[in-house]
């Protein structure tokens, strides 16, 4: 996000500034101007607002996302789960966005300029976007291996989700790699110590709106196309499946994919993928805006702005969250199935017992009633199968 605009910078021609926020200047016409200073270059209640809510986003989404990082690596030493591999690495880009972005945006508001050198610009504007860029793409990689699972469960192999999050890395780094050239940090023309994180004087005229729909489209557009066919197309099978009427195929392959286990991780991942569309759109709606009309976008309320994009940021908080939700209706779900097999073995384990019971019961009656006509002949079997047994084996 950029602090301020090229044509700001330029307009800048002074050396020292009042306490009213007023640059006096003396240009080399000798005329005296009085030039108002720019909003984003005071601290103001928009940077007020950003340490604020970026602290408490930080706070709720550290607490959340280490959560789940610990409980799914917990239970990765007892089972191997290719969602819960994925989900780890989503908590991870989660965590980046955490302690990467948000201290930087916190630290950034509250001191306005940029004051941590060229490098840093550089090595910060690279991470800012690779923690967004990877959880993108990781929503990619849970929504193919649903799309598989359901659709194409024989097609699974077994490395296909390594492989897909390796790619989801090695495609975070490249698309934000050019953050690191693009961004420098650079000196105001005439305002004695202000420097900046800025992209002036490396894009060619035209070039910026160029990258910012480039990043939109890998950021945002492409994963969204993605992520809305995979899940379209399990509920289209979904849909073709159940017209089938009286069919085994129907009730093993589709309502039952939909096995509990497999309806309740589809639930949670379309939850997570319905809240990144939520938190995003707006943001790059305003994107799209500033596209179409730049004039009209930088005239709208600067904090309207801010709230879009931490609005933004809060995706990062929602996962945790979503995924603690369904986790709690899991444990409750399988202690009142557990609940529930239990008093059923038990009621089977009496009803066992009975039958067994039942069956001594009648072979000692049959014993003890040998002098009964209507079972003396079973009787006389018994004994003669117990006298064979007793006699000796000779050679």
């Amino acid at each position: 996000m950029i602090r301020m605009t090229s044509s700001q910078m330029l307009q800048m021609t002074t050396e020292e500034m009042d306490a009213n926020g007023q640059i006096i200047t003396t240009p080399a016409s000798s005329a005296s101007l009085n030039i108002s200073i720019t909003p984003d270059m005071l601290f103001n209640e928009g940077h007020k607002l950003s340490i604020i809510v970026y602290s408490i986003l930080m706070v709720v989404s550290a607490i959340g996302n280490i959560t789940v990082l610990t409980i799914l690596l917990r239970r990765r030493m007892r089972t191997t789960s290719r969602l819960d591999f994925m989900l780890t690495h989503l908590a991870i880009a989660d965590l980046m966005v955490t302690f990467i972005i948000m201290p930087l945006e916190i630290g950034w508001a509250f001191t306005v300029q940029w004051i941590a050198g060229d490098f840093m610009c550089r090595f910060m504007m690279f991470f800012r976007t690779f923690g967004l860029y990877l959880s993108s793409f990781v929503l990619v990689c849970i929504s193919l291996d649903r799309y598989y699972a359901v659709i194409k469960p024989l097609n699974m192999k077994e490395h296909r989700g390594k492989i897909m999050i390796a790619f989801a890395w090695f495609t975070s780094a490249l698309c934000s790699a050019p953050q690191a050239y693009i961004f420098h940090e650079e000196k105001h023309p005439d305002v004695k110590n202000y420097t900046q994180c800025v992209t002036f004087n490396v894009l060619p005229e035209g070039g910026d709106i160029i990258y910012n729909a480039a990043c939109m489209l890998m950021m945002y557009a492409a994963p969204l196309v993605i992520i809305t066919f995979s899940y379209g197309s399990i509920y289209y099978e979904i849909f073709q499946k159940s017209r089938i009427k009286n069919s085994d195929r129907f009730r093993r392959s589709s309502l039952n994919v939909l096995s509990r286990a497999k309806r309740r991780t589809l639930r949670m991942t379309i939850t997570i993928v319905i809240c990144f569309v939520v938190c995003w759109t707006p943001y790059y709606t305003m994107v799209v805006w500033f596209f179409l009309d730049k004039d009209e976008a930088n005239s709208s309320n600067i904090m309207l702005q801010k709230a879009l994009y931490l609005f933004a940021y809060t995706n990062s908080c929602m996962n945790p969250i979503v995924y603690g939700v369904f986790n709690l209706k899991r444990n409750r779900t399988d202690r009142n199935t557990f609940s529930f097999n239990y008093y059923s073995d038990s009621k089977r384990r009496t009803l066992s017992s009975r039958a067994d019971n039942f069956s001594r019961e009648s072979s000692k009656t049959i014993c003890i009633n040998c002098g009964d006509a209507l079972i003396k002949p079973q009787c006389d079997i018994i004994k003669a199968d117990v006298a064979i047994e007793k006699v000796p084996l000779t050679s």
